[in-house]
């Protein structure tokens, strides 16, 4: 059962809320010949969901989001992806449920104290691994195959109206293991 909520109703989350825009990201992958950095733009919207009564025992504040980056160089999707940001107050447990269209799925967790850092901004860790037996990583038979996600790791901080974020992903390319990262600085514009 979900219990209509509004911005100011979601202790923690609610300072997603809205449409952010920024221009200032980098994609990095490591190469051989060194690293291949694609610039690119992207736009998250956020919207409430609400708490969520989960088997009369668990409150789980929640916001749903959906995310599309493009490559600055020709305006090409580069990265879309939905999920869901949820928080337990009662235990202090961040969860992050992302699916990309690559057919990844992750269930991330992290804990917030509920805390803001000395800027007083919201900073919110979470981490996930295909060999957690909780928090894991679920991706189709061809992921698996030719790029398989082993590690995820996101922060995101969260101040006013700026939002950054800095996502690592261990990948296994055909026996090599590198890290992947995207990372970026959006505005709130709506």
């Amino acid at each position: 059962m979900i219990k209509q909520a509004n911005k100011t109703e979601c202790e923690l989350l609610g300072s997603l809320i809205g449409v952010w825009i920024g221009d200032k990201g980098m994609d990095i992958t490591p190469e051989p010949e060194g690293p291949d950095k694609n610039p690119l733009h992207e736009t998250i919207d956020f919207a409430v969901v609400g708490v969520i009564d989960n088997a009369d025992k668990q409150d789980l504040e929640a916001v749903w989001y959906y995310q599309v980056a493009r490559k600055q160089s020709d305006d090409r999707i580069f990265h879309d992806q939905t999920g869901h940001w949820m928080w337990d107050p009662s235990d202090y447990t961040v969860m992050y449920f992302l699916t990309i269209t690559r057919a990844v799925s992750v269930l991330a967790v992290g804990r917030y104290d509920g805390s803001p850092d000395a800027d007083g901004n919201i900073v919110l860790n979470v981490a996930a691994s295909l060999e957690s037996n909780d928090w894991q990583i679920i991706q189709s038979p061809f992921m698996c195959e030719n790029a398989r996600t082993i590690e995820f790791t996101h922060s995101l901080v969260v101040g006013g109206d700026t939002l950054k974020y800095v996502e690592v992903t261990a990948l296994d390319i055909y026996g090599n293991i590198f890290p992947h990262s995207d990372q970026n600085e959006l505005r709130r514009v709506a």
